[in-house]
C-alpha cells in the first residue's frame, strides 16, 4: 500500500513592507510601488507606502496597501530629518519588517528610520543619476547602501558597483515589469486605433515608425528626425510625447522637419494618453536615447505589444532588445548609423510579424510585471528572515 507523501505547510506570507518614494504620479518608481504593493497585499503581507502623494493614491487603495501622505519630495536637511522620525514611527506602529526606498531624498530619512529600528533597509536604484562631481556622488551614494540593492537591469547593477561600490553580493537585478494584459495586441479594439490615426494627421504612404517619450534632448528625437532626412519618404513618423516645458527644444525639432522636408510626414503628436493604441497603429518603434536607458521601457512595451523596434546599442536596450531577432540595435547619438538600422529594418518588412512574435515572447517570459513582483517579495524574504 502507498504511503501518501505529508503535505507540505503553505508558504509563510511576505512581510509587512513600508515602501518610501517621493511622490504617486507619473514613472517607474511609482508604479513599480503600486504594483509590488499589491503583490504584497495578495500574498498576505502587509503594505504600506508613504509619500507627498499624487493620481496613483486610488489605485494603491484599490489594491489594498495603506498610504501615508508625508512631504518626501523635500532635499531639505531639517525636513527630511523629520520625515526620518515620522517613518520610524510609522513603520514601529504599523510592525513593518523592511523599510524600501525607490529613490534618493526619501532614501536618507528612510535608511534614518530604518538603522533607528535595527529594520532591513532595501533600495532600488532606478537610474545612473547625474554623478559629476564628489558631492553629488556623495548624495547618491544613499540608494548603494541598501542590505539588498535592487537594480532595475544588468547596465544598472553594473554602474551601482562601478562608481558607488556596492558589493555584488548584495545587489539583486530585477528588470522592470510591463503589465502584458494591457500591452497586449489583443486588447487593443479598431475603434482606439483609428482614433489615433485620425489624431496625427500623418501624410503620404509608407510604414509607420513611433518615438514615444518626453521631448528632452537626450531622448534623441533630433537624431531620428535627421536620420529620417537620409531615408527620402520611406517612411512616416510620430514622435509622440510632452515637451515638459522645453520649448526651445521643440522649436528646434520643429524647424529640423521644415529643414529636411519632411512637414506633414512627421509630426510632434504631444503627449499620448493610450500608449497600447500608439503601438498598435505604428509599424516599428524607435528608442533613440543618446544617453543609456536604466531599462529600455518603449521597447519593452514595444516588444509586449508584438512590434519590431530600433534602439540604441547601450544601457538596458542590449538586455530589452535581442539584435536581429526582435529589433535592430545602432550606435547612440549617429543619424547615419540609426538611418542605416532604419534602412535594414524597412528592406526586411516581411519579417517583421514574425520579430513581433518573437518580441513579445521574450517579453512575457523576462519582463512582466508579475516577475517583477515575484523577485521583489523574494528580496523581501531574504532580509526580513523570521520577521514575517
Amino acid at each position: 500500500m502507498n504511503q501518501r507523501a505529508p503535505e507540505r505547510p503553505p508558504p509563510a506570507p511576505p512581510p509587512t513592507v513600508l515602501q518610501v518614494l517621493p511622490h504617486l504620479g507619473a514613472g517607474g518608481a511609482p508604479r513599480g510601488a503600486v504594483d509590488v504593493a499589491r503583490g504584497l497585499a495578495e500574498a498576505g503581507g502587509g503594505a504600506l507606502v508613504a509619500s507627498a502623494g499624487g493620481p496613483l493614491e486610488a489605485e494603491l487603495a484599490a489594491a489594498g496597501a495603506r498610504h501615508f501622505r508625508l512631504p518626501l519630495e523635500t532635499k531639505n536637511p531639517l525636513a527630511m530629518r523629520r520625515n526620518a522620525r515620522a517613518l520610524a514611527e510609522l513603520a514601529a506602529a504599523h510592525g513593518a519588517a523592511v523599510v524600501h526606498a525607490r529613490s534618493r531624498a526619501p532614501a536618507w530619512s528612510a535608511e534614518a528610520a530604518a538603522r533607528r529600528l535595527g529594520l532591513p533597509f532595501v533600495t532600488t536604484f532606478h537610474g545612473t543619476y547625474g554623478h559629476r562631481g564628489p558631492l553629488k556622488r556623495a548624495y547618491n551614494a544613499v540608494m548603494a547602501r541598501g542590505d539588498r540593492v535592487i537594480a532595475v537591469s544588468e547596465h544598472i547593477a553594473r554602474h551601482a558597483r562601478r562608481v558607488y561600490g556596492a558589493p555584488a553580493e548584495r545587489i539583486r537585478v530585477v528588470h522592470r515589469g510591463v503589465d502584458t494584459a494591457r500591452f497586449d495586441p489583443a486588447a487593443v479594439s479598431p475603434g482606439r486605433a483609428a482614433a489615433l490615426r485620425a489624431a496625427w494627421r500623418l501624410e503620404g504612404g509608407g510604414p509607420l515608425i513611433l518615438l514615444p517619450g518626453r521631448l528632452a534632448r537626450w531622448k534623441g528625437q533630433d537624431v531620428l528626425i535627421a536620420a529620417l532626412a537620409r531615408l527620402g519618404g520611406a517612411a512616416r513618423c510620430a514622435i509622440a510625447g510632452d515637451d515638459q516645458g522645453r520649448r526651445r527644444y521643440r522649436a528646434e525639432l520643429e524647424a529640423a522637419i521644415a529643414r529636411f522636408g519632411l512637414a506633414g510626414r512627421v509630426r510632434l503628436v504631444g503627449p499620448c494618453a493610450d500608449m497600447p493604441a500608439a503601438y498598435a497603429v505604428a509599424d516599428l518603434a524607435v528608442s533613440a536615447s543618446t544617453a543609456p536607458e536604466a531599462f529600455g521601457r518603449v521597447a519593452a512595451e514595444a516588444q509586449a505589444m508584438a512590434r519590431p523596434v530600433a534602439a540604441t546599442a547601450h544601457g538596458g536596450s542590449l538586455e530589452t532588445v535581442a539584435d536581429g531577432e526582435t529589433g535592430w540595435l545602432a550606435p547612440p547619438g549617429d543619424p547615419g548609423a540609426l538611418a542605416a538600422a532604419l534602412a535594414r529594418a524597412l528592406a526586411a518588412r516581411d519579417s517583421w510579424p514574425a520579430m513581433g512574435a518573437a518580441g513579445r515572447a521574450r517579453v512575457l517570459a523576462r519582463f512582466t510585471v508579475e516577475k517583477m513582483v515575484r523577485e521583489t517579495l523574494a528580496v523581501y524574504g531574504e532580509v526580513a528572515g523570521g520577521r514575517g
